[in-house]
C-alpha cells in the first residue's frame, strides 16, 4: 500500500499534463498530497482484509460499503463524476467503466492470497462493482498479477512475458511513449504504461520517476506503478515516513492494518 500511495502523492501535483517529462523534480513539494487514489486504495484494503476466506458476493459487498464510506468522509478527494455520483447511490450498480480507477485501487489484492488465480479473482471482485467492462477488469487484474507476481520472487522478465500473453502487449518503452502521452483516464490508456515505467525502472524510487516522467494522468500512474515497485524493490524507510506524514490517522489505522496482516501472514 506504501508504494501505491506514494505514487499518488508524488504524482499528485503534475497530473492533467503538469509534468515537465522528466524524472528531475522534486520528491515532495506542498501539493504533494492523496487523492481520490489513496482513499480509495485504503478503502479496498479495508474490505479485502474483513472479508478473506469469504465469498466473491461477500467481497463484493464490502467493497461496496467501504468505498461509500470512505467515499464520503474524503468527498473532495478528486473523484470523478460518476464515481462520486456512485458514492451516494442507496442501490450503486455497476456502470460499465473502462476506467483506470479500478487499477489504482487494487494493490492490496496483489498481496493477501496466495496463488495468482485467486489474485486475478479478488481483482476482479473489486472492480466489478463499477467498473464491469472488460477493460476495466482487465486493468484491476493486471495490476494486481504485476503485484503478486513480483512479491512472489519473479523476475522482471517472467512478468513482460505474463503480462504480454495475458493482458497487454507492451510495444513501447517509456521514451516512445513519453512526448506525444497525454491526460488518459482509461485501463487500457494507464495500465500498460505504468507497467512499462515500472518494467525499465531500476530502484523504487526511479520507477516513481519515471512513471511521473510519462506525463498524462499521473497520479493514477504512478499510483500503479508504485504499487508494482514497492512489491519488487520495497519501499525505504524515508519514504514510508513521509508517507504517513501526510496520511489522515483513520487512513494509518487501515494501513498499519493491512501490514501487521502481512507480519502475521
Amino acid at each position: 500500500m506504501y508504494g501505491a500511495i506514494l505514487g499518488d502523492m508524488i504524482g499528485s501535483p503534475y497530473e492533467f499534463d503538469k509534468s515537465a517529462k522528466s524524472k528531475d523534480f522534486p520528491l515532495f513539494i506542498p501539493a504533494s498530497r492523496y487523492t481520490d487514489d489513496s482513499v480509495m486504495t485504503i478503502a479496498v484494503a479495508e474490505a479485502l482484509l474483513d472479508t478473506l476466506g469469504e465469498s466473491r458476493a461477500a467481497l463484493r459487498n464490502a467493497v461496496i460499503i467501504s468505498m461509500q464510506k470512505w467515499g464520503r468522509e474524503y468527498p473532495d478527494a478528486g473523484f470523478g463524476g460518476r464515481f462520486y455520483d456512485w458514492l451516494f447511490m442507496s442501490h450503486p450498480r455497476p456502470y460499465n467503466s473502462w476506467g483506470n480507477g479500478s487499477a489504482m485501487r487494487v494493490s492490496a489484492a496483489g498481496w493477501l492470497f496466495p496463488t495468482m488465480e485467486e489474485t486475478r479473482q479478488a481483482a476482479s471482485d473489486t472492480a466489478f462493482v463499477t467498473h464491469s467492462h472488460p477493460e476495466g477488469l482487465k486493468g484491476a487484474e493486471a495490476t494486481a498479477a504485476v503485484i503478486w507476481a513480483a512479491r512472489n520472487g519473479w523476475d522482471k522478465a517472467q512478468i513482460r512475458e505474463y503480462v504480454e500473453t495475458e493482458f497487454y502487449k507492451l510495444r513501447k518503452t517509456c521514451d516512445e511513449i513519453r512526448p506525444a502521452y497525454r491526460f488518459d483516464v482509461s485501463c487500457q490508456g494507464t495500465v500498460p504504461q505504468a507497467i512499462t515505467a515500472f518494467l525499465e525502472g531500476n530502484s523504487f524510487e526511479d520507477v516513481i520517476r519515471t512513471a511521473v516522467s510519462l506525463g498524462g494522468d499521473c497520479d493514477t500512474l504512478t499510483c500503479i506503478a508504485g504499487g508494482m515497485a514497492e512489491a519488487f524493490y520495497g519501499v525505504p524507510d524515508e519514504l514510508k515516513t513521509e508517507c504517513r506524514k501526510r496520511l489522515e490517522p483513520d487512513m494509518l489505522t487501515v494501513v498499519d492494518r493491512f501490514y501487521d496482516h502481512l507480519k502475521q501472514s
